[in-house]
Protein backbone atom coordinates (compact mmCIF):
# COMPACT_ATOMS: atom_id res chain seq x y z
CA UNK A 1 0.00 0.00 0.00
CA UNK A 2 2.95 2.45 0.58
CA UNK A 3 3.93 2.44 -3.58
CA UNK A 4 0.21 3.54 -4.12
CA UNK A 5 0.02 6.39 -1.38
CA UNK A 6 3.41 7.83 -2.75
CA UNK A 7 2.28 7.61 -6.07
CA UNK A 8 -0.93 9.45 -4.71
CA UNK A 9 0.88 12.27 -3.30
CA UNK A 10 2.95 12.36 -6.60
CA UNK A 11 0.09 13.04 -8.53
CA UNK A 12 -1.30 15.25 -6.10
CA UNK A 13 1.71 17.28 -6.11
CA UNK A 14 1.60 17.83 -9.89
CA UNK A 15 -1.56 18.65 -9.69
CA UNK A 16 -0.87 21.14 -7.38
CA UNK A 17 1.97 22.47 -9.14
CA UNK A 18 -0.25 22.76 -12.61
CA UNK A 19 -2.77 24.30 -10.28
CA UNK A 20 -0.05 26.95 -9.11
CA UNK A 21 1.16 26.87 -12.63
CA UNK A 22 -2.01 28.31 -14.19
CA UNK A 23 -3.25 30.95 -11.21
CA UNK A 24 -0.14 33.21 -11.91
CA UNK A 25 -0.95 36.22 -14.24
CA UNK A 26 0.11 36.61 -17.66
CA UNK A 27 2.49 39.71 -18.97
CA UNK A 28 3.40 40.27 -22.27
CA UNK A 29 6.13 42.70 -23.38
CA UNK A 30 8.03 43.44 -26.06
CA UNK A 31 11.41 44.78 -26.19
CA UNK A 32 12.40 47.97 -28.78
CA UNK A 33 15.02 50.56 -29.50
CA UNK A 34 17.69 50.96 -31.94
CA UNK A 35 20.02 48.72 -33.99
CA UNK A 36 22.73 47.25 -31.85
CA UNK A 37 21.12 48.50 -28.67
CA UNK A 38 21.32 44.84 -27.25
CA UNK A 39 17.72 43.97 -26.82
CA UNK A 40 18.32 40.13 -28.37
CA UNK A 41 21.09 40.18 -25.99
CA UNK A 42 19.12 41.36 -23.31
CA UNK A 43 16.38 38.93 -23.57
CA UNK A 44 19.23 35.84 -23.66
CA UNK A 45 20.23 36.80 -20.72
CA UNK A 46 16.84 37.42 -19.45
CA UNK A 47 16.13 33.37 -19.90
CA UNK A 48 19.55 31.99 -19.10
CA UNK A 49 19.95 33.86 -15.48
CA UNK A 50 16.26 33.20 -14.60
CA UNK A 51 16.98 29.20 -16.09
CA UNK A 52 14.34 29.21 -18.71
CA UNK A 53 16.68 27.66 -20.93
CA UNK A 54 16.70 24.05 -21.83
CA UNK A 55 20.12 22.19 -21.92
CA UNK A 56 19.87 21.24 -25.93
CA UNK A 57 19.58 24.62 -25.96
CA UNK A 58 22.59 25.67 -24.05
CA UNK A 59 24.64 23.34 -25.70
CA UNK A 60 23.98 24.33 -29.37
CA UNK A 61 25.00 27.91 -28.22
CA UNK A 62 27.79 27.44 -26.70
CA UNK A 63 29.23 25.24 -29.49
CA UNK A 64 27.72 27.29 -32.11
CA UNK A 65 30.82 29.00 -34.27
CA UNK A 66 28.63 32.68 -34.10
CA UNK A 67 29.87 34.65 -31.25
CA UNK A 68 29.60 38.40 -32.03
CA UNK A 69 30.14 39.22 -27.99
CA UNK A 70 32.72 39.79 -25.71
CA UNK A 71 32.14 36.78 -23.36
CA UNK A 72 32.24 33.32 -23.37
CA UNK A 73 28.75 32.66 -25.15
CA UNK A 74 26.62 35.07 -27.81
CA UNK A 75 22.98 35.30 -26.06
CA UNK A 76 21.35 36.96 -28.84
CA UNK A 77 21.39 33.84 -30.36
CA UNK A 78 18.58 32.72 -28.53
CA UNK A 79 16.53 34.89 -29.98
CA UNK A 80 17.69 35.39 -33.45
CA UNK A 81 16.79 31.91 -34.84
CA UNK A 82 16.74 33.01 -38.72
CA UNK A 83 20.24 31.76 -40.91
CA UNK A 84 19.83 36.11 -42.35
CA UNK A 85 20.22 37.03 -38.72
CA UNK A 86 22.85 35.24 -37.37
CA UNK A 87 24.86 35.36 -40.63
CA UNK A 88 24.11 39.73 -40.32
CA UNK A 89 23.97 39.90 -36.28
CA UNK A 90 20.49 41.39 -36.67
CA UNK A 91 17.12 41.12 -35.84
CA UNK A 92 14.31 40.86 -38.67
CA UNK A 93 11.60 38.81 -37.58
CA UNK A 94 9.02 39.00 -34.57
CA UNK A 95 10.86 36.13 -32.30
CA UNK A 96 8.45 35.03 -28.86
CA UNK A 97 9.92 33.45 -26.21
CA UNK A 98 8.06 31.77 -22.94
CA UNK A 99 9.49 31.62 -19.61
CA UNK A 100 8.26 31.85 -16.06
CA UNK A 101 9.62 32.57 -12.51
CA UNK A 102 7.36 32.14 -8.92
CA UNK A 103 5.78 35.02 -9.04
CA UNK A 104 4.48 35.61 -13.28
CA UNK A 105 4.56 34.12 -16.29
CA UNK A 106 5.81 35.81 -19.29
CA UNK A 107 5.79 36.13 -23.25
CA UNK A 108 8.15 38.17 -24.81
CA UNK A 109 8.62 39.51 -28.39
CA UNK A 110 11.90 40.39 -29.48
CA UNK A 111 11.85 42.77 -32.30
CA UNK A 112 14.28 44.52 -34.62
CA UNK A 113 15.58 48.24 -34.26
CA UNK A 114 16.31 48.69 -38.14
CA UNK A 115 14.08 51.12 -39.63
CA UNK A 116 13.35 49.25 -41.77
CA UNK A 117 11.58 46.44 -40.06
CA UNK A 118 9.65 48.64 -38.37
CA UNK A 119 6.60 47.26 -39.42
CA UNK A 120 7.94 43.99 -37.62
CA UNK A 121 8.56 46.03 -34.05
CA UNK A 122 4.39 47.48 -34.52
CA UNK A 123 3.66 43.82 -34.51
CA UNK A 124 4.93 42.71 -31.96
CA UNK A 125 4.02 45.87 -29.26
CA UNK A 126 0.43 45.52 -30.46
CA UNK A 127 -0.63 42.84 -27.48
CA UNK A 128 2.11 44.23 -25.21
CA UNK A 129 1.44 45.15 -21.59
CA UNK A 130 4.69 46.71 -21.24
CA UNK A 131 7.58 47.98 -23.68
CA UNK A 132 11.20 47.65 -22.90
CA UNK A 133 13.09 50.49 -25.15
CA UNK A 134 16.57 50.03 -24.61
CA UNK A 135 18.76 52.73 -25.16
CA UNK A 136 22.84 52.37 -25.83
CA UNK A 137 24.38 54.63 -22.78
CA UNK A 138 27.30 55.72 -25.15
CA UNK A 139 24.98 56.98 -28.04
CA UNK A 140 21.85 58.44 -25.64
CA UNK A 141 18.30 58.44 -27.50
CA UNK A 142 18.71 58.32 -31.13
CA UNK A 143 15.67 58.75 -33.42
CA UNK A 144 14.53 55.38 -33.81
CA UNK A 145 14.56 55.01 -30.04
CA UNK A 146 12.52 58.04 -30.37
CA UNK A 147 9.92 56.46 -32.70
CA UNK A 148 9.59 52.92 -30.65
CA UNK A 149 8.97 54.49 -27.69
CA UNK A 150 6.16 57.01 -29.75
CA UNK A 151 4.98 53.95 -31.61
CA UNK A 152 4.45 52.05 -28.08
CA UNK A 153 2.73 54.94 -26.70
CA UNK A 154 0.19 54.97 -29.51
CA UNK A 155 -0.73 51.71 -29.48
CA UNK A 156 -2.04 52.30 -25.54
CA UNK A 157 0.95 50.42 -24.19
CA UNK A 158 0.49 51.24 -20.31
CA UNK A 159 4.03 50.70 -18.90
CA UNK A 160 6.88 52.26 -20.88
CA UNK A 161 10.48 51.52 -19.12
CA UNK A 162 14.04 52.20 -20.89
CA UNK A 163 16.49 50.08 -20.20
CA UNK A 164 19.91 51.93 -20.49
CA UNK A 165 22.41 48.76 -21.43
CA UNK A 166 26.17 49.00 -22.02
CA UNK A 167 26.58 50.19 -18.71
CA UNK A 168 30.30 48.33 -18.39
CA UNK A 169 31.41 50.45 -21.83
CA UNK A 170 30.62 53.50 -19.38
CA UNK A 171 32.16 52.14 -16.36
CA UNK A 172 28.91 52.15 -14.95
CA UNK A 173 29.04 55.49 -14.61
CA UNK A 174 25.96 57.65 -12.58
CA UNK A 175 26.38 60.65 -14.65
CA UNK A 176 26.02 59.47 -18.06
CA UNK A 177 22.73 56.99 -17.32
CA UNK A 178 21.46 60.79 -15.91
CA UNK A 179 21.98 62.21 -18.87
CA UNK A 180 20.26 59.02 -20.49
CA UNK A 181 17.51 59.74 -18.11
CA UNK A 182 16.80 63.48 -18.29
CA UNK A 183 16.08 62.80 -22.29
CA UNK A 184 13.98 60.47 -21.93
CA UNK A 185 12.04 62.21 -19.50
CA UNK A 186 11.81 64.71 -22.39
CA UNK A 187 10.61 62.31 -24.68
CA UNK A 188 8.25 60.91 -22.39
CA UNK A 189 7.16 64.43 -21.89
CA UNK A 190 6.79 65.08 -25.44
CA UNK A 191 4.51 62.00 -26.22
CA UNK A 192 2.65 62.94 -23.59
CA UNK A 193 2.69 66.67 -22.31
CA UNK A 194 -0.63 66.15 -20.12
CA UNK A 195 2.43 63.60 -18.14
CA UNK A 196 -0.40 60.70 -18.55
CA UNK A 197 2.83 58.82 -20.09
CA UNK A 198 5.59 57.68 -18.25
CA UNK A 199 9.03 56.31 -18.73
CA UNK A 200 10.95 54.60 -16.13
CA UNK A 201 14.65 54.21 -16.38
CA UNK A 202 16.84 51.13 -15.08
CA UNK A 203 20.30 50.91 -15.60
CA UNK A 204 21.73 47.44 -16.80
CA UNK A 205 24.27 45.51 -18.54
CA UNK A 206 22.86 42.57 -20.69
CA UNK A 207 26.27 41.01 -21.73
CA UNK A 208 27.77 41.17 -17.94
CA UNK A 209 24.25 40.57 -16.35
CA UNK A 210 24.24 43.48 -14.26
CA UNK A 211 20.95 44.23 -12.89
CA UNK A 212 19.17 42.78 -15.32
CA UNK A 213 17.57 39.37 -12.79
CA UNK A 214 19.05 40.58 -9.78
CA UNK A 215 20.31 43.75 -8.28
CA UNK A 216 23.94 44.67 -9.31
CA UNK A 217 26.95 45.33 -6.94
CA UNK A 218 28.42 47.20 -9.36
CA UNK A 219 25.68 49.84 -9.68
CA UNK A 220 25.28 50.63 -6.15
CA UNK A 221 24.58 54.50 -6.59
CA UNK A 222 21.18 53.09 -8.29
CA UNK A 223 18.53 51.65 -5.59
CA UNK A 224 15.83 50.75 -7.51
CA UNK A 225 14.85 47.28 -8.68
CA UNK A 226 16.34 45.19 -11.48
CA UNK A 227 14.72 44.87 -14.35
CA UNK A 228 13.16 41.39 -14.07
CA UNK A 229 12.01 42.36 -10.23
CA UNK A 230 10.12 45.29 -12.07
CA UNK A 231 8.60 43.26 -14.66
CA UNK A 232 7.35 41.04 -11.99
CA UNK A 233 5.43 44.15 -9.84
CA UNK A 234 3.55 45.55 -13.36
CA UNK A 235 0.18 45.87 -12.43
CA UNK A 236 -1.95 43.66 -15.21
CA UNK A 237 -5.03 45.52 -15.95
CA UNK A 238 -8.11 43.00 -15.66
CA UNK A 239 -10.14 43.08 -19.36
CA UNK A 240 -12.90 41.10 -18.20
CA UNK A 241 -13.45 44.30 -15.60
CA UNK A 242 -14.67 46.22 -19.12
CA UNK A 243 -18.21 46.57 -18.99
CA UNK A 244 -18.84 46.30 -22.82
CA UNK A 245 -19.23 43.10 -24.04
CA UNK A 246 -17.76 42.85 -27.73
CA UNK A 247 -17.60 39.68 -29.72
CA UNK A 248 -16.98 39.91 -33.98
CA UNK A 249 -18.12 36.91 -35.57
CA UNK A 250 -15.39 35.32 -37.51
CA UNK A 251 -17.87 31.47 -38.49
CA UNK A 252 -21.39 30.78 -38.72
CA UNK A 253 -21.58 27.05 -37.51
CA UNK A 254 -25.00 24.94 -38.63
CA UNK A 255 -23.68 21.17 -39.18
CA UNK A 256 -27.59 20.15 -39.58
CA UNK A 257 -30.87 22.12 -39.28
CA UNK A 258 -30.98 21.48 -35.67
CA UNK A 259 -27.99 23.71 -34.81
CA UNK A 260 -26.57 27.65 -35.34
CA UNK A 261 -23.93 28.71 -33.59
CA UNK A 262 -21.88 31.98 -34.39
CA UNK A 263 -18.08 31.47 -33.34
CA UNK A 264 -14.88 33.47 -32.37
CA UNK A 265 -13.10 35.16 -29.75
CA UNK A 266 -14.57 37.52 -26.97
CA UNK A 267 -12.22 40.69 -27.49
CA UNK A 268 -13.82 42.99 -24.27
CA UNK A 269 -15.77 41.98 -21.43
CA UNK A 270 -17.64 38.99 -20.12
CA UNK A 271 -21.27 37.07 -21.13
CA UNK A 272 -23.51 34.54 -19.53
CA UNK A 273 -26.50 32.31 -21.04
CA UNK A 274 -29.42 34.65 -20.95
CA UNK A 275 -27.58 38.17 -21.44
CA UNK A 276 -29.21 41.04 -23.71
CA UNK A 277 -27.39 41.56 -27.22
CA UNK A 278 -27.21 43.67 -29.89
CA UNK A 279 -26.32 42.37 -33.34
CA UNK A 280 -24.34 45.34 -35.19
CA UNK A 281 -24.72 46.64 -38.14
CA UNK A 282 -28.39 45.23 -37.97
CA UNK A 283 -29.31 46.52 -34.66
CA UNK A 284 -31.26 43.37 -34.10
CA UNK A 285 -31.94 42.51 -30.32
CA UNK A 286 -31.77 38.73 -28.57
CA UNK A 287 -30.67 36.79 -25.62
CA UNK A 288 -27.59 34.70 -25.45
CA UNK A 289 -29.02 30.98 -25.40
CA UNK A 290 -25.86 28.94 -24.64
CA UNK A 291 -21.97 29.25 -24.66
CA UNK A 292 -20.48 26.11 -26.66
CA UNK A 293 -17.24 25.00 -26.77
CA UNK A 294 -15.32 21.67 -27.32
CA UNK A 295 -15.55 20.65 -24.27
CA UNK A 296 -18.60 21.41 -23.32
CA UNK A 297 -21.27 24.24 -22.43
CA UNK A 298 -19.77 27.35 -19.87
CA UNK A 299 -21.72 29.26 -17.58
CA UNK A 300 -19.68 32.17 -18.50
CA UNK A 301 -17.25 33.26 -20.79
CA UNK A 302 -14.60 35.81 -20.82
CA UNK A 303 -12.11 38.50 -22.73
CA UNK A 304 -10.25 36.22 -25.12
CA UNK A 305 -12.30 33.01 -24.86
CA UNK A 306 -12.93 31.63 -28.09
CA UNK A 307 -15.93 30.21 -28.09
CA UNK A 308 -19.21 29.74 -30.16
CA UNK A 309 -22.61 31.71 -29.37
CA UNK A 310 -26.00 30.31 -29.33
CA UNK A 311 -28.73 32.61 -29.75
CA UNK A 312 -32.41 32.51 -28.76
CA UNK A 313 -33.98 34.12 -32.22
CA UNK A 314 -33.00 33.32 -35.66
CA UNK A 315 -30.72 36.05 -37.01
CA UNK A 316 -28.97 36.89 -40.18
CA UNK A 317 -25.03 36.90 -39.00
CA UNK A 318 -22.20 36.75 -41.15
CA UNK A 319 -18.65 37.57 -40.59
CA UNK A 320 -17.33 40.82 -39.72
CA UNK A 321 -20.86 41.31 -37.70
CA UNK A 322 -20.41 42.55 -34.06
CA UNK A 323 -22.11 40.92 -30.93
CA UNK A 324 -22.51 43.84 -28.65
CA UNK A 325 -24.12 44.43 -24.92
CA UNK A 326 -26.69 46.40 -24.63
CA UNK A 327 -25.38 48.80 -22.27
CA UNK A 328 -22.16 51.16 -23.48
CA UNK A 329 -22.81 50.39 -27.46
CA UNK A 330 -20.09 51.42 -29.70
CA UNK A 331 -19.74 53.89 -32.46
CA UNK A 332 -21.16 53.31 -35.67
CA UNK A 333 -20.04 55.73 -38.50
CA UNK A 334 -18.69 55.62 -41.73
CA UNK A 335 -15.95 58.56 -41.38
CA UNK A 336 -13.47 58.45 -38.52
CA UNK A 337 -9.98 60.09 -37.68
CA UNK A 338 -6.79 57.49 -36.68
CA UNK A 339 -3.24 57.38 -35.75
CA UNK A 340 -1.91 55.89 -38.58
CA UNK A 341 1.91 54.11 -38.77
CA UNK A 342 2.71 53.89 -42.25
CA UNK A 343 4.36 50.68 -43.08
CA UNK A 344 5.03 50.33 -47.20
CA UNK A 345 7.41 52.23 -49.43
CA UNK A 346 4.83 53.82 -51.34
CA UNK A 347 3.33 56.77 -49.62
CA UNK A 348 0.18 57.26 -48.43
CA UNK A 349 -2.58 57.87 -51.58
CA UNK A 350 -5.19 60.17 -51.27
CA UNK A 351 -7.08 59.13 -54.04
CA UNK A 352 -6.54 55.63 -53.70
CA UNK A 353 -9.05 53.01 -52.23
CA UNK A 354 -7.13 50.74 -49.40
CA UNK A 355 -8.71 47.75 -47.54
CA UNK A 356 -9.80 48.22 -43.87
CA UNK A 357 -9.37 44.92 -41.90
CA UNK A 358 -10.51 45.27 -38.35
CA UNK A 359 -11.08 42.21 -36.39
CA UNK A 360 -13.19 40.01 -38.56
CA UNK A 361 -14.42 42.66 -40.88
CA UNK A 362 -13.64 44.05 -44.27
CA UNK A 363 -14.07 47.06 -45.89
CA UNK A 364 -13.01 49.68 -48.57
CA UNK A 365 -12.29 53.04 -47.22
CA UNK A 366 -10.38 56.22 -48.70
CA UNK A 367 -8.23 58.54 -46.42
CA UNK A 368 -9.76 62.04 -47.17
CA UNK A 369 -7.17 64.04 -45.23
CA UNK A 370 -3.75 64.27 -43.68
CA UNK A 371 -3.88 66.40 -40.35
CA UNK A 372 -0.70 66.23 -39.50
CA UNK A 373 2.43 64.14 -39.52
CA UNK A 374 4.48 63.46 -36.06
CA UNK A 375 8.38 64.91 -36.18
CA UNK A 376 9.54 61.77 -33.80
CA UNK A 377 13.02 64.38 -33.33
CA UNK A 378 10.86 67.11 -31.49
CA UNK A 379 7.60 65.38 -31.15
CA UNK A 380 5.37 68.43 -33.30
CA UNK A 381 2.93 67.45 -35.65
CA UNK A 382 3.40 69.73 -38.47
CA UNK A 383 1.06 69.66 -41.24
CA UNK A 384 1.61 66.77 -43.87
CA UNK A 385 0.65 66.21 -47.50
CA UNK A 386 1.84 62.55 -47.30
CA UNK A 387 3.26 59.89 -45.25
CA UNK A 388 5.65 57.87 -45.68
CA UNK A 389 7.35 54.44 -45.03
CA UNK A 390 7.57 54.50 -41.23
CA UNK A 391 6.05 58.07 -40.87
CA UNK A 392 3.46 58.52 -37.92
CA UNK A 393 0.27 60.70 -38.70
CA UNK A 394 -3.17 61.42 -38.01
CA UNK A 395 -5.73 60.88 -40.90
CA UNK A 396 -9.43 61.18 -41.31
CA UNK A 397 -10.94 58.28 -43.26
CA UNK A 398 -14.50 57.38 -45.13
CA UNK A 399 -15.91 53.91 -45.52
CA UNK A 400 -17.93 52.50 -48.26
CA UNK A 401 -20.58 51.58 -45.52
CA UNK A 402 -21.04 52.07 -41.41
CA UNK A 403 -18.09 50.54 -39.39
CA UNK A 404 -18.86 49.41 -35.65
CA UNK A 405 -15.82 50.64 -33.80
CA UNK A 406 -14.51 52.14 -30.13
CA UNK A 407 -11.83 54.60 -29.75
CA UNK A 408 -8.45 52.92 -29.23
CA UNK A 409 -8.34 54.43 -25.90
CA UNK A 410 -11.31 52.31 -24.94
CA UNK A 411 -10.31 48.95 -26.66
CA UNK A 412 -7.50 48.36 -28.35
CA UNK A 413 -8.90 45.09 -30.28
CA UNK A 414 -11.92 46.96 -31.75
CA UNK A 415 -10.05 50.38 -32.44
CA UNK A 416 -7.18 48.81 -34.28
CA UNK A 417 -7.41 48.22 -37.72
CA UNK A 418 -4.45 47.05 -41.07
CA UNK A 419 -4.88 48.59 -44.25
CA UNK A 420 -4.44 46.35 -46.85
CA UNK A 421 -3.09 47.48 -50.61
CA UNK A 422 -5.80 46.14 -53.19
CA UNK A 423 -3.76 45.46 -55.41
CA UNK A 424 -0.51 43.76 -54.01
CA UNK A 425 -2.28 42.59 -50.63
CA UNK A 426 0.60 43.98 -49.21
CA UNK A 427 0.16 45.77 -45.90
CA UNK A 428 0.72 49.16 -45.57
CA UNK A 429 -0.27 50.67 -42.43
CA UNK A 430 -1.33 50.09 -39.05
CA UNK A 431 -4.10 52.33 -37.32
CA UNK A 432 -6.17 53.04 -34.07
CA UNK A 433 -9.04 55.10 -34.16
CA UNK A 434 -9.05 58.58 -32.25
CA UNK A 435 -12.37 60.09 -33.06
CA UNK A 436 -16.01 59.55 -34.77
CA UNK A 437 -16.01 62.16 -37.34
CA UNK A 438 -19.58 62.45 -37.65
CA UNK A 439 -20.07 62.42 -33.92
CA UNK A 440 -17.92 65.63 -33.83
CA UNK A 441 -20.13 66.71 -37.02
CA UNK A 442 -23.10 66.16 -34.99
CA UNK A 443 -21.84 68.08 -32.15
CA UNK A 444 -22.21 71.52 -33.74
CA UNK A 445 -19.67 74.14 -33.55
CA UNK A 446 -17.85 74.62 -29.74
CA UNK A 447 -20.06 76.25 -27.59
CA UNK A 448 -17.34 78.78 -25.57
CA UNK A 449 -19.85 79.47 -23.02
CA UNK A 450 -20.33 75.80 -22.12
CA UNK A 451 -17.18 73.57 -21.65
CA UNK A 452 -18.67 70.71 -20.16
CA UNK A 453 -20.26 69.95 -23.69
CA UNK A 454 -17.00 69.61 -25.30
CA UNK A 455 -15.69 66.81 -22.21
CA UNK A 456 -14.96 62.95 -23.45
CA UNK A 457 -12.66 60.68 -21.06
CA UNK A 458 -11.47 59.79 -24.47
CA UNK A 459 -10.15 62.56 -25.59
CA UNK A 460 -6.22 63.06 -26.48
CA UNK A 461 -3.90 65.61 -25.02
CA UNK A 462 -3.49 68.99 -27.02
CA UNK A 463 -0.37 68.64 -29.08
CA UNK A 464 2.13 71.50 -29.56
CA UNK A 465 1.43 71.50 -33.14
CA UNK A 466 -2.49 72.13 -31.97
CA UNK A 467 -1.55 75.44 -29.91
CA UNK A 468 0.87 76.76 -33.10
CA UNK A 469 -2.53 76.38 -35.25
CA UNK A 470 -4.30 78.02 -32.60
CA UNK A 471 -2.15 80.98 -31.89
CA UNK A 472 -0.56 80.86 -35.05
CA UNK A 473 2.89 81.06 -33.89
CA UNK A 474 5.40 78.44 -32.77
CA UNK A 475 6.22 79.17 -29.04
CA UNK A 476 9.70 80.75 -28.37
CA UNK A 477 11.76 82.13 -25.53
CA UNK A 478 13.67 85.90 -25.43
CA UNK A 479 16.65 85.60 -23.12
CA UNK A 480 16.59 89.02 -21.75
CA UNK A 481 19.09 88.64 -19.12
CA UNK A 482 19.65 91.35 -17.09
CA UNK A 483 18.89 93.92 -19.95
CA UNK A 484 15.37 94.32 -17.76
CA UNK A 485 14.90 98.08 -19.23
CA UNK A 486 13.60 96.51 -22.69
CA UNK A 487 11.31 93.97 -20.89
CA UNK A 488 8.21 95.82 -20.38
CA UNK A 489 8.30 97.29 -23.87
CA UNK A 490 8.93 94.25 -25.64
CA UNK A 491 5.89 92.71 -23.40
CA UNK A 492 3.28 95.28 -24.54
CA UNK A 493 4.85 95.62 -27.98
CA UNK A 494 4.41 91.58 -28.60
CA UNK A 495 0.66 91.56 -26.90
CA UNK A 496 0.13 94.54 -29.01
CA UNK A 497 0.53 92.38 -32.27
CA UNK A 498 -1.46 89.43 -31.37
CA UNK A 499 0.82 87.49 -29.50
CA UNK A 500 0.68 85.07 -26.74
CA UNK A 501 3.74 86.55 -24.56
CA UNK A 502 4.54 86.06 -20.55
CA UNK A 503 7.06 88.18 -18.87
CA UNK A 504 9.02 86.16 -16.11
CA UNK A 505 10.96 88.73 -14.42
CA UNK A 506 12.53 87.21 -10.90
CA UNK A 507 12.01 90.78 -9.53
CA UNK A 508 8.62 90.48 -9.98
CA UNK A 509 8.15 86.28 -9.42
CA UNK A 510 11.07 85.19 -7.00
CA UNK A 511 11.40 81.43 -7.01
CA UNK A 512 13.31 78.44 -8.48
CA UNK A 513 13.61 78.22 -11.46
CA UNK A 514 13.31 74.58 -12.97
CA UNK A 515 12.94 72.85 -16.15
CA UNK A 516 9.41 71.62 -15.69
CA UNK A 517 8.35 75.90 -15.80
CA UNK A 518 9.92 76.48 -19.05
CA UNK A 519 8.81 73.08 -20.65
CA UNK A 520 5.42 73.48 -19.51
CA UNK A 521 5.74 77.76 -20.72
CA UNK A 522 7.17 76.03 -24.07
CA UNK A 523 4.17 73.33 -24.08
CA UNK A 524 1.58 75.90 -23.58
CA UNK A 525 2.51 77.52 -26.97
CA UNK A 526 3.68 80.88 -25.41
CA UNK A 527 6.52 83.64 -26.35
CA UNK A 528 7.79 83.73 -23.03
CA UNK A 529 10.85 86.92 -22.47
CA UNK A 530 13.12 85.76 -19.51
CA UNK A 531 14.75 88.68 -17.27
CA UNK A 532 17.00 87.63 -14.58
CA UNK A 533 19.02 89.87 -12.48
CA UNK A 534 21.20 86.80 -10.53
CA UNK A 535 22.51 83.39 -11.58
CA UNK A 536 22.18 84.38 -15.55
CA UNK A 537 24.62 81.67 -16.51
CA UNK A 538 22.88 78.99 -14.62
CA UNK A 539 19.71 80.27 -15.65
CA UNK A 540 20.56 80.65 -19.59
CA UNK A 541 22.16 77.04 -20.01
CA UNK A 542 19.05 76.04 -18.09
CA UNK A 543 16.53 77.21 -21.19
CA UNK A 544 19.39 76.10 -23.59
CA UNK A 545 19.20 72.63 -22.28
CA UNK A 546 15.37 72.54 -22.38
CA UNK A 547 14.35 73.90 -25.65
CA UNK A 548 15.60 73.58 -28.90
CA UNK A 549 17.85 76.15 -30.07
CA UNK A 550 15.91 77.58 -33.18
CA UNK A 551 13.30 78.86 -30.69
CA UNK A 552 15.31 81.02 -28.30
CA UNK A 553 16.87 84.10 -28.91
CA UNK A 554 19.70 85.49 -26.75
CA UNK A 555 19.85 89.18 -26.27
CA UNK A 556 23.66 88.94 -25.75
CA UNK A 557 24.01 88.18 -28.62
CA UNK A 558 23.32 91.22 -30.23
CA UNK A 559 24.77 94.15 -30.20
CA UNK A 560 25.01 95.36 -26.67
CA UNK A 561 26.01 98.95 -27.16
CA UNK A 562 22.85 99.74 -29.34
CA UNK A 563 20.03 101.81 -28.27
CA UNK A 564 16.94 100.13 -26.37
CA UNK A 565 14.83 100.64 -29.60
CA UNK A 566 17.46 99.20 -32.00
CA UNK A 567 17.82 96.27 -29.99
CA UNK A 568 13.50 95.66 -29.25
CA UNK A 569 13.30 96.40 -33.31
CA UNK A 570 15.52 93.36 -34.18
CA UNK A 571 14.11 91.42 -31.47
CA UNK A 572 10.34 92.20 -32.65
CA UNK A 573 11.82 91.21 -35.83
CA UNK A 574 13.23 87.82 -34.66
CA UNK A 575 9.43 86.87 -32.80
CA UNK A 576 7.52 87.64 -35.74
CA UNK A 577 9.39 84.61 -37.72
CA UNK A 578 7.88 82.47 -35.28
CA UNK A 579 4.80 83.55 -37.03
CA UNK A 580 2.93 80.80 -39.01
CA UNK A 581 1.44 81.50 -42.59
CA UNK A 582 -1.96 80.61 -42.57
CA UNK A 583 -3.31 78.63 -45.53
CA UNK A 584 -5.77 81.83 -46.67
CA UNK A 585 -2.11 83.85 -46.84
CA UNK A 586 -1.09 81.18 -49.46
CA UNK A 587 -3.49 81.82 -52.06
Amino acid sequence: MQPQANSANAGNSFEQFLSQHLERDLLRFTTAGSVDDGKSTLIGRLLYDSKAIYDDQLQSIQSSKLNRSTGPMDFSLLTDGLRAEREQGITIDVAYRYFTTARRKFIIADTPGHEQYTRNMATGASTADAAVVLVDARKGVLAQSRRHATIAALLGIPHIIAAVNKMDLVDYSEEVFRRVEADLQELALQISPSGTQTIDCIPVSALEGENVVTRSTKISWYTGPSLLEYLEEIPIADSDSLEAFRFPVQYVIRPDDSFRGFAGQIVAGSVRPGDRVVALPSKQKTRVRSIVTFDGSLPQAGTGSSVTLQLEHELDLSRGDLLVSEEGLPNVSRKFAANVVWLHDTPLDLQKRWIMRQATDEVRVLATKIRSRIDVNTMERPLASQLGLNDIGIVEFEATRNLSFDLYSQNRNSGSFILIDPLTNATVGAGMITENLEKAKQGGERDPGNVKKAVTPSQPAVAISERVHRTGHHPGAVWLGSRSSLAAPLERALFEAGLHVVLIDDAQHPGEWNGGMVRGLYSAGMIVLYSSHSGLEQKKDLLTSTIQHDRILDVSTLNQDAEDALLLSKIVKWVEGLRISRPEEKR
